[in-house]
């Protein structure tokens, strides 16, 4: 009995499964570079003047020490009463509301009180607000 070999197929590597999924991937690359955007800032930057410097004006400045007392530009105020500290902040002011407006207060200052000069520099129209701090050994309203 004669039996025959079995034939043996030659390797091949078949290149065409290969190639479509590159193509896939060369399209979605593609596709989602396309999409993406980066954000970009706005920045506006500032020009050069000839022109000699506008002096600024003198910062008003409200201190509070560590007990919640008030001075404004260096002068105590009898109590720490809101009234009595708007009164005293419109007349060091006058009609000038784009002043620089400081709020000094002690490290050991009440947090309300800070807040107090702060709703009522908001109230009288100060815009330009800045807050700086003390340690409790140089605070002297």
């Amino acid at each position: 009995m004669k039996l025959r070999r079995p034939v043996e197929d030659s390797l091949e590597l078949n290149l065409t499964p290969l190639i479509d999924c590159l193509l896939f991937l060369i399209i979605f690359f593609m596709l989602t570079t396309s999409f993406t955007k980066t954000g970009k800032l706005q920045i506006q930057l500032p020009q050069a003047d000839s022109q000699a410097p506008v002096v600024k004006a003198r910062p008003l400045e409200v201190s509070v020490n560590g007990s919640g007392q008030f001075a404004v530009n260096g002068k105590a105020l009898a109590t720490s009463a809101p009234a009595d500290l708007r009164a005293a902040i419109e007349a060091a002011a006058g009609t000038q509301r784009d002043m620089p407006f400081v709020i000094t207060a002690d490290g050991n200052a009440p947090h309300q009180a800070v807040v107090t000069v702060m709703d009522l520099a908001g109230q009288l129209g100060f815009r330009n607000l800045g807050i700086g701090t003390r340690s409790a050994a140089t605070a002297k309203p």
